[in-house]
């Protein structure tokens, strides 16, 4: 028994062995090529990265209040016909800028003018009956009854004299005030009916801005304060006018009040019912620090900008710093908290960045950094 046991002791042991060279062997491999890894490492560094920058600083920035809104007539209507006819004459030309009281259309009023005359012939004998009867009742030849009924027939007739020529009138079609024409919606021969539509009219200069603001605003809002509005069918043409009325409601589905600016269009480029972006100048102008938006770095962690720092080799490095930021303006951003006038940012190449990057600074090209940017028309011929 005991030979037994000291024969299976012998392979036991040089298994044992054997194990302990296996996993010796690959502790040894591990520690040589982590050892090898950190000298990798502590020796190989990434390349710097090429970026761009800017230097912080200062910009005048007039507060704002921005919103969108629709262009108005200031005086605008469909010229319709107030009694039914046919027309007779058509006098003017559409898209034409016409005066008020200028003739547009005239009704057949054949009929209606020899009533007209019918009836100032009647008045004109009920007057010189009258004048005769009153120079008798003086000789006590006439009653005071028979004076006072003349005096009366005269007056009637002469009523229906003037509402008469007022149906005559009416007959005329003129324009109610001065403004442009639109597209005529009759021809001639056509009978027209009371309320019938001719032609539309409208006032263009100046014309009306309507929009609306937060009530959060009206403190900053008065009558006559700057406004500046654009239309995308004139890129980076801007027109100026002034607030002329503020709702005193408020609307109570919205929170917010209507607002009416009347804007210069001595061009008549603006048309009624055109879309419009408005800004309203409001307060004085504040100096914040500004960078191009392009520097800002946003996520769900917080905003994030890259100073650039000397490392003690004398390379540049950068390192994160959170920001809080304000508005902005065009393609620059306020920034209200987190750096300071002269700090030098990265503008462009933060997405190989991380803290402590080394970097080389390449501003042969630059972001755009305007506050008013002018967008080119690409459509445009």
């Amino acid at each position: 028994m005991n030979d037994i046991l000291k024969a299976n002791k012998k392979p036991m042991k040089i298994m044992l062995i054997l194990l302990g060279i296996l996993f010796g062997g690959i502790f040894i491999y591990k520690g040589i090529g982590g050892l090898m890894m950190k000298h990798y490492f502590a020796t190989h560094t990434n390349p710097p990265v090429t970026v761009s920058t800017t230097t912080v600083d200062y910009s005048n920035w007039q507060p704002q209040l921005k919103s969108v809104g629709s262009l108005r007539a200031t005086l605008g209507v469909n010229v319709t016909a107030q009694l039914g006819g046919m027309i007779q004459t058509i006098y003017f030309t559409p898209g034409s800028m016409v005066k008020a009281g200028t003739v547009l259309v005239q009704q057949n009023a054949a009929s209606n003018i020899a009533q007209l005359h019918s009836l100032q012939a009647n008045a004109e004998l009920a007057r010189i009956t009258y004048e005769r009867d009153k120079a008798q009742y003086k000789v006590k030849a006439v009653s005071k009854q028979q004076l006072d009924s003349d005096e009366q027939n005269l007056k009637s007739l002469r009523a229906q004299v003037v509402q008469q020529a007022a149906t005559v009138d009416k007959l005329t079609i003129q324009a109610p005030f001065s403004g442009r024409l639109g597209i005529s919606q009759v021809n001639p021969g056509q009978y027209l009916n009371p309320g019938d539509s001719v032609v539309t009219l409208q006032s263009l200069d100046p014309i009306y801005a309507d929009f609306y603001l937060p009530q959060q605003a009206l403190s900053q809002l008065q009558v006559g304060q700057n406004v500046n509005l654009t239309v995308d069918t004139f890129p980076g043409k801007t027109f100026s006018g002034k607030i002329t009325t503020i709702n005193p409601i408020v609307d109570t589905n919205t929170r917010n009040v209507e607002v009416e600016a009347t804007i210069p269009n001595s061009n008549s480029l603006l048309a009624p019912g055109m879309f419009a972006n408005v800004e309203v100048k409001a307060g004085n102008t504040q100096s914040y620090l500004t960078v191009p938006q392009t520097a800002i770095t946003f996520n769900s962690y917080g905003d994030i900008v890259y100073v650039v720092k000397k490392t003690d080799q004398d390379d540049l490095s950068v390192q994160q710093v959170f920001v809080t930021t304000g508005a902005t303006r065009g393609d620059q951003i306020a920034v209200l908290k987190g750096l300071q006038k002269g700090d030098m940012i990265v503008t462009s190449g933060q997405i190989k960045l991380k803290n402590g990057s080394r970097i080389i600074i390449n501003n042969t090209v630059q972001p755009d950094d305007n506050a008013a940017p002018v967008i080119d028309n690409e459509h445009g011929g």
